[in-house]
C-alpha cells in the first residue's frame, strides 16, 4: 500500500506587502513636482516677456531720442512798438439830426433817395406851401393898407399942427391927431413882424437839410399830413469825420490824462469785433467831465475821417488808445512764453536744433505780442507750439509759425495786430 506523502511548509521568507499610506506620499510628491515645475514654467516665461518688453521699450525710446519733435517757431524781432490801452466803443456819428416839420401840412413831394449823401442846405421834402403864401399875401396887403392909413394921419397931423401953431385948435385936439399917427405906426410894425413870420412858414415849407451826411430810411411818405415839431421825418447822421464812444477803468485815466496834457494828440485805432482786423485811425478828442459811479469807468471820445465810411453808427468796435511809441523794443509771440516755478521762460531753438530753457522778462504784453525786457536778442528763435514735449537738449525740427501776424496792421481787411 503505498505509503501517504506529507506536505512539509516551505522554509523560504515571503515578502510583507507595502503600507497602504506609502503609495500616497509618493502620488503626493509627484504632483508636488508637477506643480513646482509648472509654476516655475509659467514665472520663466513672464520673465522672458519682460525682458522683451523691457528691451522694445528701451528701443522706442532710443528711437524717440534721436527723432527730431516738430515744433512751431518764431524769430524774436527788434521794431518800433506801441504801447496802448484797449477798450471796446460804440460808433456814433459826429453829428445826428431827427428832421421834423416846422409847419403842418400835407408832405407833397420828396426829394432825397433813402441812404444818399446829401449836403447842408439841400431840400430834401416839400410840405404844401399854399395855406401859408396865402396867409403871406393877406399880410402884405394889410400892410399897404396900413402904410395908406398912416400916410393920411400923418397928413392930419401935420394940418392940426399948423392950425395949433395958428391958436385955431387946442391941444387935446393936437394931441388926439399924434396919437392917431402913432397907432398907424405900431400897426405897421405889426404888419411887417406878421409878413416875416408868414414867409419863415413859406420858408419853412421847403424842408432842408441841416448839415452834411447821409440818410437814413423815409419814416413818412407823400400825401401824408404832418405835424408841427411832432412827426418824425427822416433822420441824417454825418459819417465823415465820425466819432468813436469808449470807457475806460478810472484806475487808467490819470495815466491817459498825463498824456493827454502832452502837446500832441493822442492816437486811436479802431479794430473789428476779432481785435485783429484794423478799421480806421483816429485820434482822441476828449474826456467825459466826470466818472459814472455804477461802473467805476470815464468815458472818452475819439473822432476819426472815415473817409472810406468802414465806421459805421453803433458798431461796436475795439479801441486802441496808443500812449507811446518804443522804437527799438524786443518783441516775439506771447504763445512762446512759459510760466515756472523759477518765472518766465521761452524754449530757444539752438544751431545744432535742440532746445534749451532761456529764463526771460516779460515788460509788457500787448494783445498776442509781448515786449521783452531782457533774455532774449533779435534772431532768437523760439518755440511757440509743441512746448510740452521738450526737455532740455530735445532735438526739434522747427516749423515757421502757420499764423504769425504781419509786421503791421492791415486796412483792407487782412489779419493784422496794432504794432506787429
Amino acid at each position: 500500500m503505498p505509503s501517504a506523502q506529507t506536505t512539509q511548509p516551505s522554509t523560504g521568507t515571503v515578502p510583507a506587502a507595502p503600507p497602504p499610506h506609502s503609495h500616497h506620499r509618493v502620488r503626493t510628491a509627484i504632483i508636488f513636482l508637477l506643480v513646482v515645475g509648472v509654476v516655475g514654467f509659467i514665472i520663466w516665461r513672464i520673465i522672458t516677456a519682460n525682458d522683451k518688453a523691457n528691451q522694445q521699450a528701451a528701443a522706442q525710446q532710443a528711437a524717440l531720442a534721436n527723432r527730431a519733435i516738430p515744433v512751431q517757431v518764431a524769430t524774436v524781432q527788434q521794431k518800433a512798438m506801441p504801447i496802448y490801452v484797449t477798450a471796446l466803443g460804440t460808433v456814433t456819428p459826429y453829428y445826428s439830426v431827427t428832421v421834423k416839420p416846422r409847419v403842418t401840412g400835407e408832405l407833397v413831394r420828396v426829394n432825397f433817395k433813402e441812404g444818399q449823401d446829401v449836403h447842408q442846405g439841400e431840400e430834401l421834402m416839400t410840405i404844401d406851401p399854399r395855406p401859408y403864401q396865402a396867409t403871406l399875401d393877406q399880410a402884405k396887403g394889410q400892410l399897404v393898407k396900413d402904410e395908406a392909413q398912416l400916410k393920411n394921419a400923418q397928413a392930419e397931423y401935420n394940418r392940426y399942427k399948423a392950425l395949433y401953431d395958428q391958436g385955431v385948435v387946442s391941444k387935446e385936439t393936437l394931441d388926439a391927431q399924434a396919437a392917431n399917427f402913432g397907432n398907424y405906426e405900431g400897426a405897421i410894425k405889426a404888419d411887417q413882424a406878421a409878413i416875416d413870420a408868414d414867409a419863415l412858414n413859406v420858408q419853412y415849407c421847403h424842408i432842408t437839410s441841416p448839415i452834411t451826411g447821409k440818410i437814413g430810411l423815409r419814416l413818412v411818405d407823400p400825401g401824408n399830413v404832418v405835424t408841427a415839431n411832432t412827426t418824425n421825418l427822416i433822420i441824417i447822421n454825418q459819417f465823415q469825420p465820425i466819432a468813436v464812444l469808449f470807457t475806460l477803468p478810472e484806475d487808467e485815466l490819470p495815466r491817459v490824462f498825463t498824456k493827454m496834457a502832452g502837446a500832441k494828440a493822442l492816437q486811436a485805432e479802431a479794430y473789428d469785433r476779432s481785435d485783429t482786423i484794423l478799421i480806421a485811425r483816429g485820434q482822441l478828442l476828449t474826456a467825459d467831465n466826470q466818472i459814472d459811479t455804477t461802473t467805476g469807468t470815464g468815458k472818452l471820445k475819439s473822432v476819426f475821417q472815415n473817409e472810406k465810411e468802414q465806421l459805421f453808427p453803433n458798431q461796436f468796435v475795439n479801441i486802441h488808445l496808443i500812449l507811446e511809441n518804443r522804437p527799438d523794443a524786443i518783441t516775439a509771440p506771447a504763445a512762446a512764453v512759459q510760466h515756472g516755478t523759477n518765472g518766465d521762460f521761452v524754449w530757444v531753438v539752438k544751431a545744432d536744433k535742440t532746445v534749451a530753457i532761456q529764463p526771460v522778462k516779460v515788460d509788457v504784453t500787448e494783445g498776442t505780442t509781448v515786449i521783452f525786457a531782457s533774455g532774449l536778442k533779435p534772431g532768437d528763435q523760439i518755440v511757440t507750439d509743441g512746448a510740452d514735449k521738450l526737455r532740455e537738449g530735445t532735438k526739434v525740427d522747427p516749423r515757421p509759425m502757420t499764423h504769425n501776424p504781419p509786421a503791421q496792421p492791415s486796412e483792407n481787411g487782412n489779419n493784422g495786430m496794432m504794432g506787429q
